[in-house]
């Protein structure tokens, strides 16, 4: 006889896979969602891993609030799979899953693997409007910060939101020329290192993963000037070709290798919280 994990599995796979299809398909693809394969094998490593450490509390969830919470999902969830709303569709079926594990393997389980749970979040695309919300102020900051630096350092320049002219170009500074596509990629791989390498250690993982956010927007900030100057003395087929892809990786290298070098800075950091929690 198959064993109950197996078959559950099974079930999880056959009831996730026509979406995943579609996600893999529509997102995977684009600058926006690039990261979603990484994340879902890595989330799907630190699930087994937070599992089998939680096997001793594993008890069943109540079966009629698993009810009561499992139909309307599965039901939004028909609604947008016949409608073709992918970013609705994705939601909806995760947290069908969700609550069919609290159902088998109760709340104390989920409590315990909380993080691969949020984590693999970011597999599925954001709403496109959510998004641009989102990003719409940081795309505005990052714009007035390049022109006034630029502008203080004597270049002709001059921005209205995000429209930027310098000499004779002009740039729209969009999600992706401000490199804020990458910033949910930048995020989720940033609280990935936090997790495995300060898990034990909550309150500085937590201030580490708060440092992701002003990194991104710095490098993110100097992506976009070197954009601007590479425009402004190569011209715009210069600053549009292959010097705009490799602004793109610079920065996000270059964001990365910042999270790192903030985590040695905060090494007494994390040993004076590591003491004041033993001492607990």
């Amino acid at each position: 006889m198959p064993r109950p994990g197996l078959l559950i599995a099974l079930a999880a796979v056959c009831f996730a896979g026509p979406t995943m299809f579609d996600v893999a398909r529509i997102s995977w693809s684009t600058e926006q969602g690039a990261h979603g394969p990484i994340v879902l094998l890595t989330g799907i490593w630190l699930l087994v891993r937070e599992l089998r450490a939680s096997r001793p509390r594993m008890r069943r969830g109540n079966g009629l609030l698993t009810f009561a919470l499992l139909v309307p999902c599965l039901i939004v969830y028909t609604l947008a799979r016949i409608s073709g709303i992918i970013e609705i569709e994705g939601f909806t079926m995760y947290a069908g899953l969700i609550i069919a594990a609290y159902g088998i393997w109760g709340g104390a389980v989920l409590r315990a693997v909380w993080f691969p749970l949020v984590y693999m979040l970011f597999v599925f695309p954001p709403p496109d409007t959510l998004f641009a919300m989102m990003t719409q102020p940081l795309k505005i900051f990052i714009s007035q910060t390049a022109v006034s630096l630029l502008h203080t350092l004597g270049y002709p320049i001059a921005g209205s939101g995000v429209m930027i002219q310098i000499g004779q170009y002009q740039m729209l500074v969009a999600a992706a020329c401000a490199g804020l596509n990458s910033l949910l990629s930048l995020t989720a791989l940033g609280m990935f290192y936090s997790y495995i390498r300060h898990s034990s250690n909550f309150p500085y993982m937590l201030a580490l993963i708060c440092f992701i956010l002003p990194i991104a927007v710095v490098a993110n900030l100097v992506r976009v000037l070197l954009l601007l100057l590479i425009t402004y003395h190569f011209g715009e087929a210069a600053g549009q070709g292959f010097f705009h892809e490799l602004a793109g990786l610079s920065m996000f290298a270059s964001a990365l290798i910042a999270i790192f070098f903030i985590d040695w800075l905060g090494t007494p950091l994390r040993h004076r919280l590591a003491a004041k929690g033993r001492a607990k």
